[in-house]
């Protein structure tokens, strides 16, 4: 286990950003290979549009985590959280605190965005892309990437999870958001299985959906098991969903200026 989590620690800022890039660059090449939808826009140009918000979350992610490297050592030092209650085998521990994070960190935190309506005014930015592929997953005002690292730290904190654990689970995420985003093609029988555990592509999309309640559903991020407990899933065939919110213009999807405003403009109103 110590060479495990050392691994994920010792990880520099250029092989996180090489992964991230390597996710990416592995989904385009499955959505140029067994595409989902036709890919009829400009998808190198819309690519660009959503890596600026991309460029905002890892800013944000830098600067959370100088942040919050004061609060690992805290835990360590003073055996803070549940995990530091009880006697688990390390992998174990491993299995609870990437639970924990994908229950609080994602899908609670990701309801909350659906629910709340400053939240989700920040979260609209995210589902205003009426082109969804793999780099829909970058696109997030820094608003919103921010709400979902506060819900993180506030995990590690209970939880008392340690920097490795942390970081795996942070990288297993990067994966997860490229696949379910891309616009790629499963074999039915393989998303269903899959489905029974894990967030797949044609289960994601559904929460993509430009028009409630459908948009309120599939909050997961890695495990679907979260939405089958809660109620919140929804299984059917993805080619039926038209992307985009209802409440924002289409037309203004690729707008920088518009989309980053989008939390502060009191013109647009929402059921929430």
């Amino acid at each position: 286990m110590e060479t495990f989590t050392a691994f994920f620690e010792n990880m520099t800022s250029l092989q996180k950003l090489g992964w991230i890039f390597l996710c990416l660059a592995i989904t385009w090449l499955l959505e140029f290979s067994v595409p989902l939808a036709r890919a009829d826009y400009k998808k190198w140009r819309h690519a660009g549009r959503n890596l600026v918000f991309l460029s905002t979350s890892l800013v944000i992610n830098l600067l959370f985590g100088l942040a919050t490297v004061g609060v690992f050592l805290w835990l360590s030092t003073h055996h803070f959280g549940v995990l530091n209650l009880v006697d688990l085998n390390p992998w174990v521990e491993l299995l609870v605190a990437v639970l924990a994070l994908d229950f609080v960190a994602q899908w609670f935190a990701h309801y909350l965005l659906h629910r709340i309506k400053w939240m989700w005014k920040f979260h609209l930015v995210h589902h205003s892309d009426t082109m969804v592929d793999a780099t829909t997953g970058t696109r997030h005002h820094p608003g919103d990437y921010l709400i979902r690292e506060v819900f993180s730290l506030a995990t590690i904190v209970v939880f008392g999870i340690p920097l490795g654990f942390y970081l795996f689970y942070r990288i297993a995420t990067i994966f997860f958001t490229y696949f379910t985003h891309a616009n790629i093609a499963l074999p039915d029988r393989v998303d269903k299985a899959l489905s029974w555990v894990f967030v797949t592509p044609n289960m994601h999309k559904f929460h993509h959906h430009f028009e409630r309640p459908w948009t309120d559903t599939n909050f997961g991020n890695i495990f679907s098991i979260w939405d089958r407990l809660m109620g919140t899933l929804v299984y059917d065939d993805p080619r039926k969903v038209r992307y985009g919110v209802d409440v924002l213009d289409d037309k203004l999807a690729d707008n920088l200026g518009y989309q980053f405003s989008v939390p502060f403009d009191k013109g647009i109103k929402t059921d929430y």
